[in-house]
């Protein structure tokens, strides 16, 4: 019986692991080595290969012929798509995103909530010949993203407190990392139903987001547009604001809620 516990155990660790391989060769843009890998995850180099080889054999990671680094392969690729596209939130945006698109010109996105940020899952790129916006899968944080602000400010009071008390990096200058300051634009935000945040996530870069709101009246994601700063600053364009919340207004329909929107 022991004997059978350990194995179970062993295999649970080897699990584990896989699943901390994958996640970090995903996160990792330009691919990471096995050294860097076992430095990161606390194990030998010896370990963390024969692991790497299995999930190459599967699809989930392939490395580079010409370096030792890997990156995520076709068959993680499509698993995460696959998500993606089954999430409730996605189904019910993609279509007003469209209409949002459409009606002020600018590219539009929505992003899911998660405990650990804004995830973009959904984006549709405006008419302009240069691409504007985020991309999908990035995760914006709550205190320097319009996404996150906008999410903060309509969710409970302990998890506005959590945001406060946590660590308020600066991205960039004008980052607001002042928990009073920021305790204050999360009371504004909530009045007036959306948020900006010009040069907050990266320098040049603006979005104007919403909330939306799932069936059991808690907020779920956000949705807006993006635009350049020197086009879309501190005060929006009101037909853009406008064209928004009812953005938000329809996504949050689709999600279930049938309350006042934005919520009081």
């Amino acid at each position: 019986m022991a004997e059978d516990d350990r194995k179970i155990a062993e295999g649970l660790q080897s699990v584990t692991l896989t699943m901390q391989i994958v996640e970090h060769v995903a996160r990792t843009g330009r691919g990471v080595g096995v050294t860097s890998l076992a430095t990161a995850l606390g194990t030998s180099k010896s370990r963390i290969h024969r692991h790497l080889q299995t999930l190459v054999q599967q699809g989930y990671v392939f490395q580079h012929e010409d370096s030792e680094r890997y990156e995520i392969g076709h068959r993680l690729v499509s698993l995460g798509q696959a998500v993606l596209e089954n999430t409730g939130l996605i189904h019910a945006a993609h279509d007003p995103l469209l209409e949002l698109r459409d009606r002020v010109g600018r590219s539009a996105v929505a992003a899911q909530m998660t405990p650990d940020g804004m995830l973009v899952i959904d984006t549709v790129p405006g008419p302009s010949l240069i691409e504007i916006g985020v991309r999908v899968g990035s995760l914006l944080s709550f205190h320097g993203s319009a996404q996150g602000k906008v999410a903060s400010a309509f969710s409970s009071d302990a998890f506005r407190q959590r945001v406060l008390s946590g660590r308020l990096t600066a991205f960039t200058d004008a980052t607001v990392t002042d928990p009073v300051q920021l305790g204050r634009e999360f009371t504004a935000i909530r009045a007036s139903g959306w948020a900006v945040a010009p040069n907050q996530a990266a320098f040049g870069l603006n979005t104007l987001a919403c909330p939306v709101i799932d069936g059991s009246g808690a907020v779920c994601g956000t949705c807006g547009v993006v635009e350049l700063t020197q086009v879309m600053g501190e005060v929006p364009d009101p037909a853009h604001v406008e064209a928004v919340l009812d953005t938000g207004r329809k996504i949050s329909i689709r999600m279930g809620y049938s309350g006042i929107y934005p919520p009081a």
